[in-house]
């Protein structure tokens, strides 16, 4: 009888205890069949339209390569991996590759992952563009307001990470970001923070661009920027619009960087138009006196601007999801 009682008290508490873990996310996906879904996608049509909850869904390990929809009705999505290197979403097209209909993709065509959705946070993730260097090739186009991605990875070479909507506010804590060319461009406001840039090859950081009326493009605070492209053949950023606005604040400058910094992209208006500036940076590849002569040393109370609160207009990203 004892032995009867202790077996049915292992049991429980085993029980128990995983019945406690599902009750941490609204969805678990697996590849192995262990989850409520094979496939994120399909977790995602799970999700009620317009929940006013958080909807949380784990990723357990392994690789799932789909071509990824977050539909504007999915609000309040958090995608949870198991970890940032070994659960992995990738997929393979690129802007030259024929469609169905003989017609090339184009840049926003070859996104691995449209998020269209607002509110939603992604963690321990890695997002990969895996076709390789044969031009444009997005990873992870971005449209929602308030998204967050914490401690993720964004792979690719030439246009990896494409925060594109107008209005959208992004923030990147703790990630790593590759590319070659542009990799990272768009007309949101976004903040890097304590994140990795590494570049590949000789190229451009960023391609902002920022609408006129928009006072923040892509913001960098206490970034580290290297990579193995040559010394001195990569440039922080051009202007793939007139109005761009970039700035770097307080990040480690690799020697991958070129002395002057940034490129006009030969439109000789973006240097009057653009915003692109530094503060306090620091590195072999920081070398404010080298520096095109349109680009900018921030003051200290130029500085006193540039905070969350005043950046993303009143929004501040959860940082209780922050490891």
């Amino acid at each position: 009888m004892m032995k009867q009682v202790l077996i049915f008290i292992v049991l429980f508490l085993t029980v128990g205890c995983c019945s406690c873990h599902a009750s941490n996310y609204d969805f678990v996906v697996a590849k192995d069949g262990s989850g409520d879904f094979m496939t994120v996608q399909e977790a995602i049509f799970a999700v009620p339209d317009f929940r006013k909850a958080t909807t949380t869904i784990y990723v357990k390990k392994g690789i799932y390569k789909e071509k990824l929809i977050l539909p504007a009705s999915k609000t309040k999505v958090t995608l949870v991996g198991e970890n940032n290197k070994e659960t992995i979403i990738t997929y393979d097209d690129y802007a030259s590759k024929k469609n169905s209909f003989g017609e090339e993709m184009g840049t926003t065509g070859s996104s691995g992952f449209f998020v269209f959705a607002d509110e939603f946070t992604a963690r321990d993730i890695t997002f990969q563009n895996s076709s390789g260097p044969v031009g444009q090739a997005v990873a992870v186009r971005v449209d929602g307001d308030k998204v967050s991605f914490v401690n993720c990875r964004f792979l690719g070479h030439q246009d990896t990470l494409y925060p594109h909507g107008e209005n959208s506010r992004q923030y990147y804590k703790n990630c790593y970001i590759e590319g070659t060319v542009d990799f990272i461009f768009g007309w949101s406001t976004a903040v890097f923070e304590d994140c990795e840039i590494f570049c590949k090859s000789k190229g451009y950081v960023t391609a902002a661009s920022t609408t006129e009326e928009t006072p923040y493009g892509f913001v960098f605070i206490k970034c580290k920027i290297h990579g193995n492209a040559p010394d001195k053949s990569v440039y922080l950023g051009r202007p793939w619009r007139l109005y761009a606005k970039t700035v770097f604040i307080e990040c480690q400058l690799g020697k991958v960087i070129k002395d002057e910094g940034w490129h006009n992209w030969n439109k000789k208006d973006a240097e009057e138009t653009a915003f692109y500036a530094e503060y306090k940076n620091s590195g072999k590849g920081y070398t404010p006196d080298k520096r095109v002569g349109w680009s900018k040393q921030l003051s200290d109370k130029q500085k006193e601007d540039y905070t969350l609160e005043n950046i993303f207009k009143g929004w501040i990203p959860d940082c209780s999801t922050i490891k």
